[in-house]
């Protein structure tokens, strides 16, 4: 078997490639405490706190490294719709981002929790909510990739949520760390 070459300072994920190419049978969003409140126009720098508190640890980074006028161009797109998930107290405790820029595609461009939020089943409830959004009049299908630095059960989770895979890539970037946009300590797995 051959290796691939990692060179120093450079990060190396797979990534799976999921689709659901049908609107799932309707079922009951699982209860939660939680709430999604919509982000029609957000500002940058209020997203991109939210996404590093949600992303930090799976070294989510793209959102970060771009400038303003560009990122604002998707936040402020009308076919991308951004949510945060809030606490009973109104905090903002995690992201949902559906992209319809693609019709009739749907991407679940992102979904998390903060980490002291993560393993409650509070995920099966934001999945929820994702899935009843993204299945509207046009989709034809709702899709969505995952990493080896997302949590172990991501992958898991998304098949039992009802994505299939059916494309993975290996993919490589400077590591965000040694860059200073994500703590040394971020992603320590």
């Amino acid at each position: 078997m051959p290796l691939m070459r990692v060179e120093p300072g450079m990060v190396a994920t797979i990534v799976t490639h999921m689709e659901m190419r049908a609107r799932p049978r309707p079922a009951p969003i699982p209860p939660a405490p939680l709430r999604l409140v919509r982000w029609k126009t957000p500002d940058a720098q209020a997203y991109r706190t939210l996404f590093r508190r949600v992303g930090a640890p799976w070294l989510w980074f793209s959102r970060l490294v771009m400038a303003d006028a560009q990122l604002l161009a998707i936040l402020h797109d009308p076919a991308v719709e951004i949510y945060a998930v809030t606490d009973p107290l109104g905090t903002e405790i995690g992201l949902l981002e559906l992209d319809f820029r693609s019709m009739p595609d749907c991407e679940l461009s992102f979904l998390g929790l903060v980490p002291e939020r993560t393993g409650k089943g509070l995920g099966r409830w934001l999945i929820a909510h994702a899935t009843s959004l993204a299945w509207r009049k046009g989709v034809e299908r709702f899709w969505v990739h995952s990493c080896t630095l997302d949590s172990p059960g991501a992958l898991g989770f998304y098949m039992r949520s009802g994505f299939t895979p059916f494309a993975r890539e290996i993919e490589t970037f400077a590591d965000p760390r040694l860059a200073g946009i994500l703590p040394r300590d971020a992603a320590p797995h």
